[in-house]
């Protein structure tokens, strides 16, 4: 029934009553006069529509409803199917934002598999890997690894071809590859000047890459060439779950840190980079939507003598949040293995690894992409399988 005081309709999909706002429906319908044809961009503007939108008539199919508009009669007509994936919340329906990641899409928690070390173990069978040529060359494939990234945020590739820019390729398979001042690809072994303490053979604590970036890489790539005789094992920190543990522990840290924009800073003679952003990243609904953390990077933190404490305190809960050992899965990547991960969630850390005499070292190529392109590919190959 349509109620036109409330000028909304009300629908039931298999006993689960659905809302939908008259101004809602008339914004999102899909007719050719509304959005051009072979594409999903709409024609009409917000203001091209009417003042007073309201429902006059549903006519309800086994598959559709056909909705006529007021003042105008336009007409509009949406699968079932449609309708229930984009319900809005309330009304008497179970509400579906989990399902389809709370209010800002994949990127939120409620949209990923929250995990600890134990959860991803070799024992558990859930450790994210897939080979090289099987991801090439079948679609399924390639769809249940994209979908760990997007999910558990990291996947392992195995048996890349341990050659100088085989990471390249890969990023190239699911997306594009983000320029930066390091280039398109870079090495991570140790250098005689380093510019960055990622070329050195210390070890590296848990950290997001690129945090004083605006905006930053989402998705960076660790192919691995050739492995440390001793040491250099890589280490993983699911940031989203070591973030619902602070909310649950302490919830005014975890709003301190939302609420603080920091200064990350990198410099060299040829590069000055600064951007200003929150450890952790709520959406609109205070759910996570990203973290970043590299203690190396940041600069000095401005603020009132209380502004400055009650971070610190805060900032030091969350950096021995993160520390916990059971937080860190333990990784010893072998020559053609590479690592992919979400930069806005997954920290990585590594340890320390020897230099033998006469030895070439460990060494790595990496390069950054980002999520969209990411799920694009993933969208794409999904509905391919579909069909």
């Amino acid at each position: 029934m349509t109620d036109p005081e409330r000028s909304d309709l009300e629908l039931d999909i298999d006993g689960r009553l659905l809302r939908f706002p008259a101004v809602w429906l008339r914004d999102n319908c899909p007719c050719p006069d509304c959005v051009a044809p072979g594409t999903t961009q709409k024609i009409k503007d917000i203001t091209d529509m009417p003042n007073g939108v309201a429902i006059t008539h549903a006519g309800r199919a086994h598959d559709s409803v056909t909705v006529t508009f007021a003042p105008d009669q336009h007409r509009a007509t949406f699968p079932r199917s449609w309708l229930a994936a984009h319900a809005p919340r309330g009304g008497g329906y179970s509400d579906n934002s989990k399902k389809r990641g709370g209010d800002s899409g994949d990127r939120v928690e409620d949209a990923k598999d929250l995990w600890l070390a134990a959860d991803l173990g070799p024992e558990t069978g859930r450790f994210p890997a897939a080979d090289w040529q099987r991801y090439l060359g079948e679609p399924a494939e390639r769809v249940r690894t994209l979908q760990a990234v997007l999910r558990l945020g990291f996947v392992l590739l195995r048996k890349v071809p341990p050659e100088p820019g085989m990471v390249l390729d890969v990023a190239s398979s699911f997306g594009f590859v983000r320029e930066t001042n390091y280039g398109r690809l870079f090495d991570v072994r140790v250098e005689p000047a380093p510019g960055n303490l990622a070329f050195t053979s210390g070890a590296i604590r848990p950290h997001t890459d690129n945090p004083y970036r605006d905006p930053v890489p989402t998705v960076q790539l660790l192919h691995c060439l050739r492995a440390a005789g001793q040491g250099g094992d890589t280490g993983l920190v699911d940031g989203f779950a070591a973030a619902a543990a602070l909310r649950a522990a302490d919830h005014a840290s975890l709003g301190t840190l939302a609420a603080t924009a920091v200064p990350f800073v990198y410099a060299d003679k040829a590069t000055e980079l600064r951007a200003w952003q929150p450890l952790i990243e709520l959406s609109p609904r205070g759910r996570v939507r990203g973290v970043r953390f590299n203690n190396r990077s940041m600069g000095p933190l401005p603020g009132s003598y209380a502004e400055i404490t009650a971070f610190y305190a805060a900032y030091r809960r969350w950096a021995d949040l993160l520390g916990e050992p059971g937080r860190q899965l333990n990784l010893r990547l072998a020559p053609g293995d590479c690592l992919v991960f979400d930069n806005t969630r997954v920290l990585h850390a590594r340890t320390a690894f020897s230099l033998s005499a006469g030895s070439p070292g460990r060494h790595l190529q990496g390069c950054y992409a980002d999520l969209d392109g990411l799920a694009s590919t993933l969208a794409v190959l999904s509905r391919q399988e579909k069909s």
